[in-house]
């Protein structure tokens, strides 16, 4: 009895102590660092319930902490499990039922999950994007050019379950360690499926080689491998606000066996840094990757849906078009700009397009809601421009 009083207790204990200031994966290193009594089973099992708890968002508020922690164990998982036949055995019992059947059983409005349904993009479906945060979203790895075959050979052999979603995108079970079987970044690079499709972008365009890339907010480099891997004949510019983001994207592309490019860290809401450190060059094709709110990833980081306050989205909003009023114009003439966000919200996404297109002589040439809640993928929105 003390072991499923500790299983619940804990992740209570560590949810009240939880602000939101901190990714919730870090929270929780830190606390289990400091707290050596858990082995690894206890820090998995203790882990999944906190983030079962946040899965169901503000549909079950008014009930306490632990019935709403029970309730996300009950709808999240598929397999009878020990607590639940400890603290809820009528749930037990029912828990390989179907999802749509267990909501009903548990009373849940599911479209209170997401707290700003009122925000979102035209195309999403509330209800549908609002039942994907009880399902784990997969891992996804894209092969990089005429990889496919050792890639293929190393999964088999070390008896790796994958999807093949087409020939360069593989899905995996969340949790798989891809980095113990595969070359991470040489043979694969892990993105998201619909990060992947934003290189359909990317291939709409027709600039004779070699092409001027910049990718203005490049992060973790995904992007940018990319436009290396797809446009092939490339000179790869790449920057971001911070020096360590930089010197990580260093290591990343070498891994990726880019050497030849030019990588500087500034800030894209100042504009004579901006033109300081470009001195008036002008690109082919610029990759804005925005910051934004990543609601379209919260699948990933649940967490979110508590902690998100509304004004955030228009700061963000504010930002990405301070953003896109200093990067276009170094865009060539019959250049491309593509703007992508991991975002679900209006304002940041189709209320952008419409400053863009207030501001600028661009032709839209392409825009898209990828729609990931319906396939444990991540939803992003992707537009492409032209400088005509």
């Amino acid at each position: 009895m003390s072991r499923f009083y500790s299983y619940i207790n804990t992740p209570k204990t560590i949810l009240s102590l939880y602000t939101g200031d901190i990714p919730f994966s870090a929270f929780l290193k830190n606390f289990f660092s400091k707290e050596k009594k858990y082995g690894s089973r206890d820090r998995r099992t203790i882990s999944s319930l906190c983030y079962y708890y946040f899965r169901t968002g503000h549909a079950i508020e008014d009930r306490d902490l632990e019935e709403r922690i029970l309730t996300g164990l009950f709808l999240c998982t598929t397999t009878p499990n020990e607590i639940l036949e400890n603290k809820k055995p009528e749930w037990n019992e029912k828990v390989t039922l179907p999802l749509a059947e267990k909501i009903s059983v548990a009373k849940i409005d599911v479209e209170k999950i997401f707290a700003f349904n009122d925000e979102l993009s035209k195309d999403v479906n509330a209800k549908l994007f609002n039942t994907s945060f009880l399902i784990q979203p997969k891992l996804f790895a894209r092969v990089r050019p005429g990889k496919q075959q050792v890639v293929k050979q190393k999964l088999e052999a070390a008896q790796t379950n994958f999807e093949e979603i087409n020939n360069t995108c593989l899905a995996f079970a969340n949790g798989t360690k891809l980095e113990a079987i595969l070359d991470i970044n040489k043979e694969v690079v892990i993105q998201d499926y619909n990060s992947q499709r934003v290189g359909e972008l990317m291939t709409a365009t027709n600039i004779s080689a070699p092409v001027s890339v910049w990718d203005c907010c490049a992060a973790s480099g995904g992007k940018a491998i990319m436009a290396y891997d797809i446009l092939r004949d490339c000179k790869l510019t790449v920057s971001d606000v911070r020096q360590t983001i930089i010197q990580n994207l260093h290591k990343r592309l070498k891994d990726a066996g880019i050497k030849d490019y030019y990588a500087f860290v500034t800030d894209l809401t100042n504009h004579k840094n901006l033109q300081s450190a470009l001195n008036n060059k002008k690109f082919d094709f610029i990759i804005c990757d925005a910051p934004c709110s990543g609601s379209g990833t919260w699948s990933r980081t649940p967490e979110q849906l508590l902690f998100l306050k509304k004004e955030e989205i228009t700061r963000y909003s504010d930002l990405q078009k301070s953003i896109c009023v200093n990067t276009i114009p170094f865009l060539k003439k019959g250049g491309y700009f593509l703007y992508i966000t991991c975002s679900v919200f209006k304002k940041e996404n189709e209320d952008i397009i419409h400053f863009i297109q207030d501001k600028f002589s661009l032709t839209l040439v392409k825009m898209e809601l990828l729609k990931g809640y319906e396939i444990q993928a991540d939803t992003m929105f992707a537009t492409l421009f032209q400088l005509t």
